[in-house]
């Protein structure tokens, strides 16, 4: 099964552009789980001297060096669950996603009702390689929040990416689209364009098998 899109880091209001058409995005590798070719350093971080882009080692440094002050905030606030996110997501986005589940999974037991958290958590998962684990997560969400979009969105893509199963992706988005009416006109078209790309992927897998059948003595 050939696969689409996902976030590449932490989702920022769910749907980030696209710059493949979905025909030809559903050929390539890219989710809020599969690492880009380049890892993305802290947003604040400054890159190596010599021009290279820095490695995991480096970016696990950065990522310690900007969360040492929040971690000693978080010693008189353990609890904090928005200090917790804040940490999570600079070690997420220096792809040590060991720990960025570890501190997100923390700012959920701070706050189980935390959706935006959860989420994260689930992304986190899913990208150091439980894709078991993201799903149950997002369907936690889901169970408090049935509607909410970007536990939806990365649903459907941890669904086709992680289980291979286009079908659930796309009936995780068309879900998406009917409890999210308000959505902008942009967004609302960016999940018709996925869907679109893997129910055509999925169409001539369909055809390619009955073709297949009907060859058969």
């Amino acid at each position: 099964m050939a696969v689409i899109y996902l976030v590449a880091g932490i989702v920022i209001g769910f749907v980030l552009r696209v710059s493949q058409s979905p025909v030809s995005a559903a050929r390539s590798a890219s989710v809020a789980a599969v690492p880009p070719a380049t890892p993305t350093a802290p947003a604040d971080a400054n890159p190596p001297s010599n021009g290279n882009p820095p490695g995991l080692d480096q970016l696990k440094l950065m990522a310690d060096s900007h969360a040492a002050p929040l971690l000693a905030k978080l010693k008189s606030d353990p609890n904090n669950s928005s200090l917790l996110m804040q940490i999570g997501s600079l070690y997420h986005a220096a792809h040590q996603f060991t720990q960025a589940a570890a501190y997100f999974g923390k700012a959920v037991q701070a706050d189980p009702k935390n959706g935006p958290a959860r989420t994260k958590l689930a992304i986190s998962l899913y990208r150091e390689g439980d894709v078991d684990g993201a799903i149950t997560q997002l369907n936690r969400v889901l169970h408090d929040a049935p509607g909410d979009a970007d536990a939806l969105f990365n649903l459907g893509i941890i669904r086709l990416q992680g289980k291979q199963d286009g079908a659930g992706a796309v009936a995780a988005w068309k879900l998406l689209l009917k409890l999210n009416p308000q959505l902008s006109t942009d967004r609302k078209a960016e999940v018709e364009r996925l869907m679109a790309g893997v129910q055509t992927s999925l169409g001539e897998q369909n055809r390619n098998q009955g073709a297949s059948s009907n060859g058969r003595p």
